[in-house]
């Protein structure tokens, strides 16, 4: 098994490759770039340059696309801006050489759950046509989502992979809360593949799921990695408000 361990974020553009030097001298192999509000990475200079650094330095980039996405909303300009916010955070993660955009799908917005699956998945393909037409070399990867009123459960992921041929981010902060377990057997089950993106971090979660995230315990560490496939390659990137000091310690626990 490979794993590859990293933070979520990277800081700005005037700090990034100085911020790669410091996670590849702390043993650090991953980073997941957060467009959080918007793809602040906006000159292509910029972006090869902070790509170029972390190929050199053998750290695989992520994009998280920005939050305000629905791909099921009844407003269908607010569907077409969240398919703008996607292509956009792919096409700079192209140029930064990132092998994933996270993002996540949408809400149930009213509608039963075969409706907003159908919707969603209609909105995956489309996108997809767009990443072959740009031939952008980068996936799009729906994340498991932690809240029960919110699309995004394993099922509904796994069968988006399965369906649409997209990528798909396994966050198991996410799934316990959503689930209040993690079914570990079930998981592998539904996702085969041999390359898996994840998201870890400790969590604060109630009755209708995620909360926040808190910093990762030793035990929560110890748990996920005795549990994860052997004959995977794995990327962690972590998410909690420590997430370079969580990320080195799920390495020295590796």
């Amino acid at each position: 098994m490979a794993i590859k361990f990293g933070p979520a974020g990277i800081g700005g553009v005037k700090e990034a490759v100085f911020n790669l030097q410091r996670f590849h001298n702390l043993g650090l192999k991953a980073c997941e770039i957060a467009f959080t509000y918007g793809a602040y990475i906006k000159n292509k200079e910029d972006a090869l340059k902070i790509g170029k650094e972390a190929e050199k330095l053998g750290i695989k980039l992520s994009i998280h696309a920005p939050y305000w996405i629905n791909l099921n909303s009844k407003e269908k300009a607010k569907i077409e801006a969240s398919k703008k916010r996607i292509l956009k955070s792919c096409e700079v993660g192209d140029w930064l050489g990132a092998y994933r955009v996270v993002f996540h799908p949408g809400y149930y917005s009213g509608m039963d759950k075969e409706e907003t699956y159908q919707n969603i998945k209609a909105n995956i393909l489309d996108m997809q046509k767009e990443i072959k037409k740009n031939k952008w070399k980068i996936k799009i990867a729906p994340e498991t989502m932690g809240k029960v009123n919110v699309f995004g459960s394993i099922d509904e992921i796994s069968r988006l992979v399965e369906e649409t041929g997209c990528s798909f981010t396994l966050d198991f902060a996410h799934i316990l809360a959503r689930e209040k377990k993690v079914d570990y057997n079930k998981i592998k089950k539904l996702f085969p593949q041999k390359n898996w993106h994840c998201h870890f971090s400790g969590i604060e979660y109630g009755e209708k799921g995620e909360k926040r995230h808190k910093k990762t315990e030793t035990k929560e560490w110890k748990k996920l990695l005795k549990n994860l496939p052997k004959n995977k390659n794995i990327v962690i990137i972590n998410e909690s408000p420590y997430c370079v000091e969580d990320s080195v310690e799920g390495l020295s626990l590796f």
